[in-house]
Order: C-alpha cells, then structure tokens, then sequence
C-alpha cells in the first residue's frame, strides 16, 4: 500500500492515493509559489498597466490583452507585503477564476516564472496554522520538492472575485468618506 507506479511519466499512487499535480511555480518576495496549471491561461511580459483611481493598493490596474480587460493583481501586495518592484524576470501570469457560473482572467504579478512541477498528492502536506506570512485560508498546501516546500496556492480564494470587490468598495468608500483638504 502507498506504492509509487509508473505509467507513461504519470506516478500513480497505488492504494488510493492521488494522482500527481501540475504546478506552475514562481518566486515571489525570495518564496516559491505554485499554482494548479489547470488555472493558468498564459504567462506574458510585465508591459503598461493602466492605474485606476480608488483602488487598493493590491490592484495594480487593468492590461488589454486581445481586446480583453484583464484586472492585474500584485500578488506581494495582496499578501500583506510591499509592492512588487518591477524587475527583468517581472511577468504576468494570467490566471483563469471562477465564479459561481462565469469564469474571469485575472493577471498576476510575480517576481519570475519557474517552472512547472509534478507533485504527488503523497507529497504535499496540509497548510501551516501558523507562521506563514500570508493568510492559511490562501494556502492549499505545502508541496515537498527536492527538499524544500512550495507554497501551493489555493487560488479560488486569493483571487475570490466576491472578497476583491468587498475590499475595493470598502477603499472607495474610505476615500469618499475622507474630509476635504480646502475647508470653508
């Protein structure tokens, strides 16, 4: 039981284990992240980004990408860090979310791409409940390669349409609320 098999490049788990997982992964603020592949559309070239007024400071701005307005997201900031300083291997990584019966792109902001991994279910240990510098919820799990962990990403919920809108209402409310500098 919990024997590895190989078929065709694909480990399988005998005894009812999962299969492996794809994982794009990249660095982020010195950390490596993964996401599912299944979620990642296309990986492009950081470029302009068109700043909207009002948002929180998470919300880069919006990118037209084939005619398409894509919100772009700085994943440090979204975290509770700094935001991203924009490097040579700086890129975007454009992420396909769904929610509830319609299904959004999402860009996201990553210091450098990776690679893409296969990770046995076998090696990837449940989420910290403490520690970690980003919220648990984020965090899908822990994946073990060559001796260190991967940050899996649960990216349902770090790019939850319905949260981004809370939180970009509760900012632009702010900013109306605040009082005007010029007084009578």
């Amino acid at each position: 039981m919990g024997q590895v098999v190989h078929t065709k490049g694909t480990a399988v788990v005998a005894g009812g284990g999962a299969a492996p997982a794809q994982y794009l992964t990249f660095l982020l603020g010195g950390e490596m992240f993964g996401v599912g592949i299944l979620n990642v559309k296309e990986i492009i070239e950081f470029g302009s980004i068109t700043e909207i007024p009002m948002m929180p400071a998470f919300i880069r701005g919006v990118i037209n990408l084939r005619g398409a307005v894509v919100p772009v997201i700085d994943l440090a900031a979204r975290f509770g860090g700094k935001v991203t300083e924009v490097g040579r291997r700086t890129c975007i990584v454009i992420i396909e979310v769904a929610d509830e019966e319609t299904r959004h792109d999402i860009g996201v902001i990553v210091d450098a791409v990776s690679e893409v991994l296969e990770i046995p279910g076998s090696e990837i240990e449940p989420p910290p409940s403490f520690g970690a510098r980003i919220r648990a919820e984020f965090i899908q799990g822990m994946g073990k390669v060559a001796g260190k962990f991967v940050i899996l990403l649960d990216i349902s919920r770090v790019l939850s349409v319905e949260e981004i809108a809370l939180l970009t209402g509760a900012e632009a409310a702010v900013g109306e609320a605040a009082p005007s500098a010029g007084g009578a």
